[in-house]
This record gives structure tokens, sequence and C-alpha cells, in this order.
């Protein structure tokens, strides 16, 4: 029986390498007869693997495209391929396919021997990004993630805040989500008794992982919630204007993570963001092209007054050389 299952893997190996096989062909490289590889093609189609008889001298024996997709196997060189690519394509962020690339990543780790993995990682530490191309995030730490939501795992976290301090929390972790040049992870905060959006640049796991905890409802208004965490709540400032603007204009100049835009009544709108710095806000709202009023903090205020004036400066200064 065991001799039988592993012909039929190997089997499959092949007729997954390529288009069309002869059931010569098949026969000399498993060493058995022709009337053996049409029972083992039979025993595949009953485990539910479209294999297809074409006719003709030149025919022989095609693996069709399923209803579902089939247990893959892959050569060594095949796997550290793929596996490299998924990590790839996890740090990138590319739109839709970041969170997919985790899972196939979780599901191809748990099975791949060490002596793979170890090549893996050996070749990914070999591979960087050019220089403003976006900050990436560590695989592993990733995966550990991606893992602790699937499963259900609290955990146990450091997190260096915006002011530099390191505090330690315990978390049920429900999302890992990227958004512009970071990765975040979305979770309820069993210190706070609140949702908080935690940077993964910013954040380090404890060992071991919690308790298992039962998943409770997401915010009715999650996007919302999810846009105030990455725009907003982590940076030491976290201001609000009111904008000459409508809301969709803004949401040109101002992305999804960048800023929180809500639309008021009158056709105006309501700025939310965050930074490290009130220039930095005051140059940023400059580039709407709109009148707008702050709301708070009044320091911002000074910040615009002071960018103002030396853009002033500049401008009374400009012309030609002498």
């Amino acid at each position: 029986m065991l001799e039988t299952s592993g012909r039929l893997l190997r089997l499959l190996a092949l007729l997954q390498s390529r288009r069309t096989w002869l059931a010569a062909e098949l026969a000399d490289r498993l060493e058995v007869t022709d009337r053996t590889v049409r029972r083992d093609v039979d025993r595949l189609r009953r485990l539910g693997y479209p294999v297809s008889a074409l006719p003709g001298v030149r025919g022989g024996y095609q693996l069709g495209a399923g209803a579902e997709l089939p247990p893959l196997l892959l050569e060594d060189d095949e796997a550290i391929a793929v596996s490299v690519g998924l990590q790839q394509a996890t740090v990138a962020g590319l739109a839709g396919l970041d969170e997919a690339a985790i899972r196939a990543l979780i599901k191809l780790k748990q099975v791949l021997p060490s002596r793979l993995r170890r090549r893996v990682d050996t070749i990914s530490k070999g591979i960087g990004a050019l220089p403003g191309g976006g900050r990436s995030a560590d695989p592993e730490l990733l995966l550990d993630l991606a893992r602790a939501v699937e499963e259900h795992d609290q955990l146990r976290l450091t997190y260096r805040r915006h002011d530099g301090t390191e505090i330690r929390r315990t978390v049920e972790p429900y999302r890992v989500l990227h958004a512009g040049r970071h990765w975040y992870l979305y979770a309820w905060d069993l210190d706070r008794s609140d949702w908080r959006t935690f940077r993964l640049d910013r954040l380090g796991l404890r060992t071991p992982n919690g308790p298992k905890f039962v998943p409770r409802p997401l915010p009715d208004d999650l996007e919302h919630d999810l846009v105030r965490g990455i725009t907003t709540s982590g940076y030491r400032y976290q201001c609000r204007l009111l904008v000459e603007a409508s809301a969709e204009r803004v949401r040109e100049v101002f992305g999804p993570t960048v800023a929180a835009v809500t639309s008021l009544p009158d056709g105006r709108c309501e700025v939310t963001t965050g930074s490290a710095s009130l220039t930095e806000i005051a140059v940023y709202v400059g580039l709407l092209e709109a009148e707008f009023t702050v709301l708070e903090p009044a320091e911002l205020t000074d910040a615009v007054a002071a960018v103002a004036g030396r853009l002033a400066r500049a401008a009374s200064r400009s012309g030609p050389l002498r």
C-alpha cells in the first residue's frame, strides 16, 4: 500500500510538471507497465484529480484544471523559489495580494523540511529593497501575527510609542494589514479595553502567546476605525481641521493612509490626521489649495503661521539674480 501511495505521488508530480505525457513515458519513468499507469490514473481520478486521456498515436494523459485546487507537489528548488517569492509579495504590500501571500506562506512553511526552511531564510536575508521604496516588515513576524489571527491566540506585545518609550500590552489580534509605507496589527487591547492599531516596525512579540480567545464583534464602522488608527492615533500630534472643500476633493490629495476625511452637510469637510511634526502637517495642508481653519490643537495655528511667514519672505526675495 505504501509503495502504491508513493507511486501515485510521483505520478501526480510528473503530470504537474508537463502538459502531456505518453503512457509509455510515464511507465518508463515510474518503472511499471502501461497497465499499472492506467490503474494509477484511475486512482487519481477517484481522488478528484481531473486527468484526461488524449486519443491518437501521440495521445496520452493530461492533468486538467478542476473545480478545486489539488495538492501541489514541488521539487526542492521549486519550493524555495515559491517561498522566497511569497515573502517578497508580503513585504512589498501588493494590493489585494499581500494577505493572500501571508496565508499561502503559512501553509507552505508548515510543510517545508528544516533543511529547505534554512535555505529560504538564507536567501531572503540577501534580498533588500531600494531606498524610498517603503518599509518592509519581518516576514517571520507577519507569519506569527497572521497565524495568531487565524487561530485566535492572544498576543503579549512590547510596543515602542512615538516618543520612544516602550510599553507592554496583551491583545486579541483581528487583522494584519498593509497601508502606505507600513504594516499594521488591528487588535483589541485588553489593557485599554478598546480597539487599537499597532505599527509592526514598532512591535515585538513576547513568548509564550496568551490563551485562546473568543472573537468579539468588530466595530460597525471598521473602515473608519482602521483609517483613524493608521492616520492619527499613533502619532505625537493629533489634529483636526475644517476645510472649505468637498471630501472628494480632499481625498484626492490626502489618501486613506494620510488623513480621515468626513463630509459635512454644507459641502465642507473635517480632516483628522496625525504626525510627529506640526510643521509637516502645516506644509501638507497647504497642498490642498483650499481655505481651512485649525480646530485643534492650538499649536498647529502657530506652525501654519511660521510656515506662511517663511514662504512669504522667500517670495519677497525671489527675482532675477544680480
